[in-house]
């Protein structure tokens, strides 16, 4: 399976809109949003996960990522939904999810990871983990997430996420972009 560029555009930046929300979590660094057509690098596929670099402002950004498995309804101009983690030099396990759709001010989606239980914060069409470290542990050790994202005047919407492939696809990024 082969992502679209623009696609991997997106799921890089995905941890630089969670400095958008600042009052949740203040970035140690703004973030520099890749240029549209930034080049972009595959490492590889893993199973349902995918791992690709980037240059942003002279700094290689690795992230991994995957889409939906399934929805538990179609929502009308609904986007992809992507769920990604990303490694930069100063940030270490940013994970976000692409929800697809603009989320209500203040909404938190609720994210399970087999027994594990999280709240994401929001910020527009992304929701971020609270704890990447907390988060990333638990993805190594599960086979499945679903994201419980809240809906404007419908129900909510339960995403469905493989994690068939996300360890390998996690060390390759991280091999790509260690710690420094």
């Amino acid at each position: 399976m082969r992502a679209h560029p623009i696609l991997l555009i997106a799921g890089s930046l995905l941890c630089g809109f969670g400095a958008l929300a600042a009052d949740k979590k203040p970035a140690a660094k703004p973030p520099v949003a890749a240029p549209a057509g930034s080049p972009q690098q595959s490492i590889g596929a893993f199973d349902d996960w995918q791992a690709a670099t980037h240059v942003e402002a002279g700094q290689t950004v690795c992230y991994a990522f995957t889409r939906a498995k399934s929805a538990s309804r179609k929502l009308p101009g609904r986007g992809d939904v992507v769920l990604t983690v990303t490694q930069r030099a100063g940030a270490r396990d940013a994970v976000a999810l692409n929800a697809g759709f603009a989320y209500a001010a203040n909404a938190a989606v609720a994210v399970q990871i087999e027994s594990a239980s999280q709240e994401f914060y929001t910020a527009q069409r992304y929701a971020f983990a609270r704890d990447g470290h907390a988060t990333v542990a638990a993805l190594l050790k599960a086979n499945g997430l679903t994201a419980k994202s809240p809906v404007a005047k419908a129900a909510d919407v339960v995403d469905s996420f493989s994690l068939k492939g996300f360890k390998a696809a996690y060390d390759a990024v991280n091999k790509a972009c260690p710690v420094k």
